[in-house]
């Protein structure tokens, strides 16, 4: 059938890095069989006919160009402008949308944009774009507060994605009190000159409070944090059907010496890991995960909510599951000396920590000790000696494998950046107090380590069966990216080509370790690479160089991880290959569902972490900090506090009477007069001028009149050292 393959083929030409290619040349890329060849054709004569994809020059596939006007969905960005993606994919890709030139669209919004030509860039024509439509409203709620002035009451929208005030009329005595956060529904949206009107359809409770702003955040996204009747009986049913004893065929570990290691406060224990090492100095990895397949069955009302909503959301003080807590903090969680039901992952290596071999399997296993990253590093480094023998042979063990499998990983061109991650420190009444550093233990690698190699190990098993799956893909930077990288760190006095490798990025970070610039290099680097994402196309991970990735290791938290266990599942029962055959648009679909989740998950952690930082930082205005630049606009510069990880913004109009050009490709601001100047990367003295809760912003102005000149900067001041980061954060989010 050519319509289960029509979505992937445009996928792969929406790719940045994609060159245009012939229709085979496309389907070996692809990894299409042969077999399979006669409905991919068909497939691409069906987009050609509807004019989806064209024929360039010596035939080769490719989108058409951009048009006149381009009908899309929109996403804003905090910063004021934003980006329409458009409905049919075109050779341009997303079209910027100025500041200004949004016509008042928010996040999700169907609109249509006037496109107009901007230049060229790196040879190729730019092109921008201005709202002149919003056909359709992608959200009509909107959480606030509530305020009344002159007798009108009115919703102050949280955020930047309406700023106007609701006028709401159904207001009484025995409404909400002033200053209370309630959700409102927009019935009347405003016409030029005119306000929003606006019905109160949910009371959250007084601003300010951590359940309360969490609730908040939770609405505001849309994410869904309560379970239909039917998924939770599915989750009963399996529940009750479970017998740990019952193995049905599954190899038993129960007397294997296995280990969790996970935070103090976590509650899905989802991975465990046990460790031969064998007199021939060869090694036998186990990464045992919780089979979440054996209770989530395909197709169920709990799958269809696992799916709806993707992955698992992690507040301060608060889950928001993906699956109910019965399973996730129940029997899918691998708790001590308790017998769980796992797919696990082993792999063979030799002394240089070189895969020799792997195998998956169905198991059962029982863990001896549940551990926290500290207290495993503890035992390692022998601070803790009451601990049984075998447990600390293995993670003896665990330490050294770890160790030669992250020098095999970087030799192959893994990326190391020196970027920190703090943690936000609550008082009794639950309100932000402090941020300190996150523990920079060596455990934290050991299982990033053992979660990237298992992976890896079942993405390169699936593709030798020929089975798509929801890859993890990573793109290499595109050309313009890198050249703008390239003219950024030649700025900063170093070089790099323009056609850089994984290894011209490595020895620049080594280069620029412990010095000034390091921390505005690092940060440039990450920002010229696309986000990680879930597609079924074989493009690899270039952060990780790993030629063929998917998520196997957290189903709990994870759809396409749950995806993959199924097939890795039916693969250890010999039933694979009587599975149907993945549809490759069906796939896509799903791959861009969940990464709409995903992001939609990460920007709802951000933004009650930037609330409660506001909330503290409120009463510290008139204090000074010395912050990082780490962004410059036509407007003026953000600088990040280095204890809390926020942006401000320094107008500048506060930096005194200057002009003030503006080179964003090198992150350069220069005073024409004073020729004064800041970079990307910078160190600036700064003071606390204002903060703004309902808008998230908090601005800065310079510490002094006179304008201190900027430090040159290196590695960000805290109070302790810093952790190193890798293309993915601890613990919720392991495995790139």
């Amino acid at each position: 059938m050519p319509q289960r393959y029509i979505e992937a083929i445009v996928k792969y030409l929406s790719g940045r890095d994609y060159q245009p290619l012939k229709p085979q040349q496309l389907a070996r890329q692809m990894g299409i069989v042969a077999e399979d060849y006669g409905s991919f054709r068909e497939a691409v004569k069906i987009l050609r006919d509807n004019g989806r994809i064209v024929l360039g020059s010596k035939n080769a596939l490719m989108l058409p160009e951009i048009s006149s006007r381009m009908t899309g969905f929109f996403r804003a960005n905090p910063r004021g402008f934003g980006f329409v993606i458009p409905e049919t994919p075109n050779s341009h890709g997303d079209l910027f949308i100025p500041e200004g030139a949004t016509r008042g669209a928010m996040t999700g919004d169907m609109v249509v944009a006037r496109v107009y030509q901007q230049g060229r860039r790196e040879g190729q024509k730019s092109y921008a774009g201005e709202i002149i439509e919003i056909s359709k409203r992608g959200n009509n709620r909107f959480v606030g507060t509530l305020q009344e002035s002159q007798g009108t009451w009115f919703v102050l929208p949280d955020g930047n994605g309406l700023t106007q005030p609701i006028v709401v009329r159904d207001v009484s005595t025995a409404s909400p009190h002033k200053g209370t956060k309630v959700v409102v529904e927009i019935v009347q949206y405003p016409q030029a000159g005119d306000l929003p009107i606006g019905v109160i359809v949910e009371t959250l409770g007084k601003k300010g409070m951590l359940h309360v702003e969490t609730l908040s955040v939770i609405r505001a996204h849309g994410i869904e944090d309560e379970f239909t009747a039917e998924a939770l009986e599915d989750a009963r049913l399996a529940i009750a059907a479970f017998n740990p004893h019952q193995s049905d065929g599954r190899q038993d570990l129960a007397g294997m010496t296995i280990v969790t290691i996970d935070p103090p406060d976590a509650r899905d224990f989802d991975d465990a890991i046990s460790l031969e090492k064998h007199p021939d100095g060869q090694y036998t990895l186990g990464v045992h995960i919780a089979d979440v397949s054996h209770f989530v069955q395909e197709g169920n009302d709990l799958d269809r909510q696992a799916r709806s909503r993707g992955n698992s959301v992690y507040f301060p003080k608060k889950v928001v599951p993906m699956l109910p807590e019965i399973l996730s903090n129940g029997v899918c969680s691998l708790q001590q000396d308790q017998r769980r039901f796992c797919q696990s992952a082993f792999i063979r290596y030799d002394s240089g920590g070189n895969v020799l071999g792997s195998k998956v399997a169905l198991t059962v296993i029982k863990s001896a000790r549940r551990l926290t990253y500290l207290e495993a590093q503890d035992i390692i480094d022998g601070k803790i000696g009451a601990v049984p023998h075998n447990v600390a042979t293995l993670l003896a063990d665990m330490n050294r494998l770890a160790r030669i499998i992250e020098v095999r990983r970087r030799k192959a061109g893994m990326l190391h950046l020196d970027l920190p991650e703090v943690e936000l420190i609550f008082d009794e009444q639950d309100r932000v107090i402090d941020a300190v550093p996150q523990d920079n233990a060596y455990t934290h690698t050991i299982i990033e380590m053992f979660m990237v190699e298992a992976n890896e190990a079942v993405a390169s098993l699936l593709n030798g069966l020929n089975r798509p799956c929801l890859r993890r893909i990573h793109p290499a930077p595109d050309k313009a990216g890198s050249k703008q990288l390239e003219m950024f760190v030649r700025a900063a006095g170093h070089k790099l080509p323009i056609d850089m490798t994984r290894r011209d990025m490595q020895e620049l970070l080594e280069r620029v370790k412990g010095k000034p610039e390091s921390y505005a290099i690092n940060l440039a680097l990450l920002k010229t690479f696309e986000q990680a994402e879930y597609s079924p196309l074989q493009v690899g991970h270039f952060a990780l160089a790993s030629e063929h990735y998917c998520h196997f290791t957290s189903p709990i938290r994870r759809y396409p991880d749950l995806t993959v266990h199924r097939l890795v599942r039916e693969h250890c029962l010999g039933t694979l290959g009587s599975r149907p055959s993945e549809d490759m648009s069906a796939l896509v679909q799903l791959g861009e569902s969940c990464n709409t989740t995903e992001r939609r998950a990460q920007a709802a952690e951000n933004e009650l972490r930037e609330v409660l930082i506001l909330q503290f930082l409120e009463t510290k205005v008139g204090e000074d900090f010395q912050g990082v630049i780490t962004g410059v606009t036509n407007f003026g510069m953000f600088v990040q506090s280095p204890r809390f990880l926020i942006d401000g913004l320094v107008r500048f109009q506060d930096l005194g009477d200057d002009w003030w050009e503006v080179d964003s490709k090198l992150g350069m601001v220069t005073g024409e007069r004073t020729g004064m100047r800041f970079r990307i990367g910078d160190l600036i003295d700064v003071r606390i001028a204002g903060v703004d809760i309902a808008r998230r912003q908090l601005n800065l102005a310079p510490q002094s009149a006179e304008r201190k000149k900027p430090k040159k900067a290196g590695k960000k001041p805290t109070k302790q050292g810093k952790p190193d980061k890798y293309f993915s954060s601890r613990k919720k989010k392991r495995g790139t």
